[in-house]
């Protein structure tokens, strides 16, 4: 039996904290512990009671999301964040990235998606939207001419897609037929290679670079 994801939503709408409760707590070990609908009151809950996960608005009435992310990481760095956002506010990826922020998802996903993501980054992995992988990848022109410098393998270069397409390492070492320790390795040679902070900054790269189709 997995062990039980306790869960946090901030987003100032009642309406869609409501919704987002009842859907999260019909998951089969998820329990949403807290709803709020501002960062002072996230805060004050975090003092109290620390989650597994918490859904993170990126606007909010006294303090953007990518700010208490900052806060939050900084503090309680076990903590997974996943960022919601509508569709039209995928610009503030960057900045999410950079504040910490594990996962990515648009406000309309469905169930299944709001399940592998929760898995996903409890496990220690990243997971970001398909949607807004496809609008990133469209908005990005720069390809970086110097990508042959790195000395990315063929393999590593496998990898990285199948990060970015929100495979974890389990199912990655399944689709390549390697071990899950192999694939960790690479992904540290991923990260090393580069030059990126994280995982998330990984997904970055690779859009950057022209790296997903």
């Amino acid at each position: 039996m997995k062990n039980l994801v306790s869960l946090v939503i901030v987003d100032d709408h009642k309406i869609f904290r409501t919704g987002l409760e009842v859907i999260l707590n019909g998951i089969k070990n998820f329990k949403v512990i807290g709803s709020y609908s501002d960062g002072k009151s996230l805060l004050n809950g975090l003092a109290k009671e620390v989650p597994s996960v918490i859904f993170m608005d990126i606007k909010l009435p006294d303090e953007n999301g990518i700010e208490l992310t900052k806060k939050i990481k900084k503090k309680y760095s076990s903590v997974k964040i996943i960022a919601l956002t509508m569709f039209g506010e995928i610009e503030y990826f960057n900045r999410m990235v950079d504040a910490g922020a594990d996962g990515f998802l648009l406000k309309n996903t469905e169930v299944q998606e709001l399940e592998r993501a929760v898995s996903n980054i409890t496990e220690g992995e990243t997971y970001f939207a398909k949607e807004f992988i496809g609008y990133l990848n469209l908005r990005v022109n720069n390809k970086n001419s110097n990508i042959s410098d790195m000395n990315l393998t063929d393999r590593e270069l496998e990898v990285l897609r199948l990060i970015c397409e929100g495979y974890n390492n389990n199912e990655i070492a399944e689709k390549l037929f390697i071990s899950v320790h192999t694939v960790d390795g690479h992904r540290r040679n991923l990260i090393l290679k580069t030059g990126v902070k994280n995982a998330p900054n990984l997904v970055m790269f690779a859009i950057k670079n022209g790296l997903i189709d």
